[in-house]
């Protein structure tokens, strides 16, 4: 998403608490990259979620004077920069932070010892900073309407909606005759994303399932769940990952996402999702169309998803449905629905004319 910024503005200087110059694109080292005090902290680069409490300080000493207009990116503190009085603030939201609002119960169950006790007393603190500085942005962008309702929810504030880009060009449907008969879960293996539930539902059901993800210490604890069935593969590179996501059933989605671009890249590839009904995947799959949604968070909800799948008929429609549907969520549409906002703010002249909607 910040490269197609980027795109947008290839003279923009980036700002950011922390980075790996080695571990982002040629494209975004080719910009300017200043980083806040939070970079300047022990091992930062991989640490800097640790370093939360640090971040709101942090942004207030950033400069940003002499910008004729100022993005964040939001998914956690980046919103609460001071931007001058007659400089437009945009602020595109991945969502409000979960682990202060309605997935708190969820972090802190999972978070280690200290965590655990250090997080009511910093969860307040940055719950009042967070809704304080929801209001710094002259206007704001929800990538997904279940990210929209949340702001509405705990910022007050209204949010139009642009679904993230998806690289959909580098996946591709393969025949029928080149898939396989297992089904697929793919992601992090974290807990608000329901690999358990995905575990549970194999085990009953004796279909072949594969798991592509991690971190190993988490693969380590479901493969000591999982029954003979379930093939745990670790993290694959992009070839392997295209491929088994071209060849499967369906893509398993169990977990209540912010949008989720892994369900885009599974029907990019032709093929369908079976979800979670709840969360941004109801702004990507199209229930009977592209996939198959269940509606209760549950090992018996899911099993009877997966039955009532092979008994549709969804996984032999075909493929080139899904990668028509996968097309909208293109990068370009994605410029280009940023352009027009772009216009509306006054910033650009006409979205029409100008590079800024190139393909």
């Amino acid at each position: 998403m910040l490269e197609q910024l980027c795109l947008l503005f290839p003279q923009a200087d980036i700002f950011t608490h922390a980075y790996s110059p080695d571990k982002i694109s040629a494209q975004l080292r080719s910009h300017r990259i200043i980083t806040t005090a939070v970079g300047r902290l022990p091992m930062a680069d991989r640490l800097y979620q640790k370093y939360l409490p640090f971040m709101p300080a942090a942004l207030d000493e950033l400069d940003l004077s002499g910008y004729d207009l100022v993005l964040s990116s939001e998914a956690g503190p980046a919103k609460g920069v001071i931007t001058p009085v007659d400089v437009p603030h945009l602020c595109y939201c991945h969502s409000p932070m979960r682990y202060i609002w309605d997935q708190y119960a969820i972090y802190r169950e999972n978070a280690g010892l200290l965590t655990r006790r250090l997080m009511p007393a910093m969860a307040r603190r940055l719950r009042t900073w967070d809704v304080e500085t929801a209001q710094r942005p002259d206007r704001i962008i929800a990538n997904s309407r279940h990210v929209a309702n949340r702001i509405q929810k705990y910022w007050r504030r209204d949010a139009d909606v642009i679904n993230p880009p998806v690289s959909v060009q580098k996946f591709h449907a393969v025949a029928p005759e080149a898939r396989g008969g297992y089904y697929l879960w793919l992601g992090e293996l974290a807990p608000y994303k329901r690999p358990d539930l995905a575990i549970e539902a194999f085990n009953r059901l004796g279909r072949p399932l594969f798991v592509i993800g991690g971190p190993d210490k988490a693969e380590a604890e479901l493969q000591r769940k999982a029954k003979a069935n379930i093939r745990f593969l670790g993290r694959v590179d992009d070839d392997r990952l295209h491929r088994y996501l071209a060849c499967c059933r369906a893509l398993i989605f169990p977990g209540e996402e912010d949008f989720g671009i892994v369900p885009v890249e599974a029907m990019a590839s032709g093929r369908p999702v079976i979800a979670y009904g709840r969360g941004g995947i109801l702004d990507s799959v199209v229930n009977g169309e592209t996939g198959l949604l269940f509606q209760d968070p549950s090992v018996e909800a899911l099993v009877d998803a997966i039955e009532r799948f092979e008994a549709s008929g969804l996984e032999h429609v075909d493929p080139q449905r899904f990668v028509r549907h996968a097309a909208t969520f293109a990068e370009p549409v994605f410029r280009r629905k940023m352009t027009q906002v772009l216009h509306d703010m006054g910033i650009v002249d006409d979205p029409a004319e100008t590079s800024f909607a190139a393909e």
